[in-house]
């Protein structure tokens, strides 16, 4: 016998109800109603023992970052025989206080002001065991936070473990908005059994489009939503389903659509990340009860014409370095900036040495970088060795778990061997409160 509430569920999806263009994953809300669980009010309820004014921003960056142009070990003389065309020379690099012969790429100079302002942590040297050089299956051990890529995501774990009451019936009770991300769909690491993360590209898209379809759609919707249910009609309906996911729907695209439409408290540049990151601010600034935002920056995969102090990969410094300044200005003046801990990471990083096109190849061991006054600033950790390699690539010194363990235990304040499965020391990079 098939299992009830999946066929509900698959009976749903399969109706053709379009709720939103942009959100490809279900979203939180929609799970749910699948599960026939009550809603807390206005999606504002929070969960005893979850630190609701700590929040997590995530910013990926999809392709491969290469680390060694972006904290440059300048003074390493490895360093440039390994890149005598694309290294970055070292009277443009923009040094770092306290930290001998390592700075970061001209370009980066946001980041060089969090850092000077003691708003950036860098960890040098982080990756994995036996490192996978492709993008899908490495950045699924990211997403996941296990070698073998498989099962559900980290943050997923922690939204189950974390942001779940207990509704009706002594049934788990998904928190609806926990996780929000900026993109096309919600990545893997934000999936967990339970929980579903809210995606979407355009919060305008984010919207009811029944009537789009046809103008007879809009009536019978706005009627569910305004008397949120309909006499006759059980909650435990397929048709009482389905007046649920409309109402939880409606409100959530109200709160996001609302919060969004607020000018920024700072200017932005002009560039896809900030767009992201002003969309964060501006939720977390109208007071959305979401523990963890996640945002991406692509383009990081310069296997040809990389450049150094110029080329694609220093425009993508500038965008990276740019927009975090920003968004960290947006916070500070909306006096939000000391809930928020931003952890940059990208899925592996480049060879050492320069190829013949002008670029670099897939790589192992990177940089992480994270943001916010909790963070411990400055550089930690051991650079990798230029010259002991791994099939010439760096070798890790810190394993990105102990990273996520930090970041669970004293920020999130989560059991982070329940959630990350494995028990890993917490990396000291943020202050304990």
């Amino acid at each position: 016998m098939s299992d009830p509430i999946a066929f509900t569920r698959r009976q749903f999806l399969s109706t053709g109800l379009v709720l939103t263009s942009a959100a490809v994953t279900v979203p939180a809300f929609i799970n749910r109603s699948a599960l026939g669980l009550p809603m807390p009010a206005d999606f504002m309820t929070a969960i005893p023992g979850v630190p609701t004014d700590h929040i997590l921003v995530v910013v990926q960056l999809g392709g491969g970052n290469d680390g060694l142009n972006s904290v440059v070990p300048f003074g390493d003389a490895n360093y440039y025989r390994a890149r005598p065309s694309i290294g970055i020379r070292e009277n443009n690099v923009l040094r770092l206080n306290k930290t001998a012969g390592i700075g970061l790429h001209p370009n980066m100079r946001g980041i060089k002001d969090l850092h000077d302002e003691g708003l950036c942590a860098i960890v040098q040297g982080v990756g994995y065991p036996n490192p996978n050089r492709s993008h899908f299956k490495s950045m699924d051990i990211w997403h996941t936070a296990d070698t073998s890529a498989t099962g559900d995501g980290w943050l997923g774990r922690y939204f189950d473990a974390e942001c779940c009451g207990v509704g009706d019936g002594g049934k788990p009770e998904p928190e609806p908005m926990a996780g929000i991300a900026i993109g096309r769909e919600a990545p893997l690491a934000m999936q967990g059994r339970l929980s579903r993360a809210i995606g979407f590209e355009d919060p305008n898209l984010f919207r009811w489009l029944g009537k789009d379809v046809h103008a007879s759609l809009d009536d019978p919707y706005e009627q569910i939503n305004r008397r949120g249910v309909v006499e006759g009609v059980s909650s435990d309906t397929n048709a009482g389903f389905l007046m649920r996911t409309a109402l939880d729907a409606q409100i959530s695209s109200e709160q996001i659509r609302r919060a969004v439409a607020q000018r920024p408290l700072s200017t932005y540049p002009n560039n896809e990340l900030s767009r992201q990151l002003q969309m964060i601010s501006s939720m977390i600034r109208a007071g959305l009860k979401t523990r963890v935002y996640y945002a991406n920056l692509g383009g990081f995969d310069t296997h040809a014409g990389q450049g150094g102090e110029q080329g694609r990969h220093a425009q993508l410094m500038d965008t990276l370095a740019s927009s975090l300044k920003a968004f960290y200005e947006d916070l500070k003046k909306q006096g939000n900036d000391g809930r928020v801990l931003t952890m940059s990471f990208s899925e592996f990083g480049r060879r050492v040495a320069q190829n013949a096109s002008g670029g670099t190849d897939h790589g192992t061991a990177a940089p992480m970088f994270l943001f916010g006054p909790m963070v411990k600033a400055g550089v930690h950790g051991k650079h990798p060795s230029l010259t002991d390699l791994d099939q010439g690539d760096l070798k890790y010194n810190t394993d990105f778990r102990g990273v996520y363990a930090a970041i669970l235990e004293n920020w999130l304040r989560a059991d982070s061997r329940k959630i990350l499965e494995g028990s890993y020391r917490p990396f000291d990079v943020i202050k304990k409160a």
